[in-house]
């Protein structure tokens, strides 16, 4: 990225879903996920989005999706996925993660750390919402937490806690005023023409008959319009798809679809620094954008030439 930088390379928006802690070994040297601690990993984390941060536009935006690990996740044996070269072993974290010595602001970001006290085994560790705070502290504007909702998560043998069936998507810019195109992505309405006329003739304690475009109120029925779309709301459901030959963390193509339409105009160049099979930027190709990527396993490098060398979607 400091190549693009000098450069004068701007993307427009960044797409990503980094490594997350303490879950799995790639197998490489230099790897994020697998520091010591939490803070580690955070701080780890706050320098790769800096560099994000130099090659974003002004008016850019982060779709950064992360989950959260637990502490004291012991595993029975190593398990080892299907994949491209890399080994992906499932790593037991420490019994007991400290995030210091006592109180005072041992937090490299200057929170106190006192008020999280340490982490006991079988705490949520809350990994996302301490890294949208650090990006916040950092700079970044924290827009939204979009929940990513899965109807088939990965089942979970555990008796004394429901199974995750969500991870999280923060919407983080450089400015105040950053591009994003609602438009692209608004969805199917409730209030649809049917519903509408369901309701005609209908008649308010005021004796106002509903004309099909009204909307009933305690005041009577108030003025409004037929819509066919309405603004995406923040609970996303997609399901997980598992793509033959890659790790499978892999980013579902229908979940990075709203975060580049809304993100980027068409032309425009979608960044992903943890590009791994490549599936960002096959579908920032697919959709018309242009795709920058950085991967530090090259074992992916034919997997990602495979995924982009696949015909485009045609755009009218």
């Amino acid at each position: 990225m400091r190549r693009w930088k000098e450069q004068g390379i701007k993307a427009q928006t960044c797409v990503t879903s980094p490594p997350y802690y303490g879950l799995r070994d790639y197998g490489h040297e230099g790897q994020i996920g697998l520091e010591e601690t939490p803070e580690e990993y955070i701080k780890a984390m706050v320098e790769v989005f800096r560099c994000v941060w130099d090659v974003l536009e002004d008016d850019g935006t982060l779709w950064l999706n992360i989950g959260d690990s637990y502490a004291s996740m012991q595993r029975s044996g190593k398990k080892e996925s299907p994949g491209v070269g890399a080994k992906q072993e499932m790593l037991p974290i420490k019994n007991k993660i400290k995030w210091g010595k006592g109180g005072g602001t041992n937090f490299w970001w200057r929170i106190p750390t006192q008020h999280y006290g340490d982490i006991k085994p079988k705490d949520l560790i809350g990994i996302p919402w301490l890294l949208a705070f650090a990006l916040r502290a950092d700079g970044w504007y924290l827009r939204q937490d979009i929940i990513w909702h899965k109807p088939n998560p990965m089942p979970e043998s555990v008796q004394d806690r429901c199974t995750k069936a969500h991870e999280y998507i923060f919407l983080m810019s450089k400015s105040q005023k950053y591009y994003y195109d609602a438009e692209a992505i608004k969805e199917e309405s409730i209030n649809t023409a049917e519903e509408q006329e369901a309701k005609r003739n209908k008649i308010d304690h005021k004796g106002q008959r509903d004309n099909g475009d009204m909307r009933h109120t305690t005041a009577g029925f108030t003025k409004t319009g037929i819509y066919e779309k309405r603004n995406k709301r923040s609970v996303w459901t997609v399901t997980t798809k598992p793509y033959a030959g890659a790790h499978f963390a892999v980013f579902p193509s229908d979940l990075i679809e709203p975060c580049i339409m809304a993100g980027a105009p068409v032309g425009g160049i979608v960044l992903d620094p943890f590009m791994g099979s490549g599936t960002t930027a096959q579908v920032a190709q697919s959709l018309g954008r242009q795709y920058l990527g950085c991967e530090l396993n090259p074992d992916y490098k034919k997997l990602q030439e495979k995924r982009l060398a696949q015909q485009s979607l045609v755009l009218e």
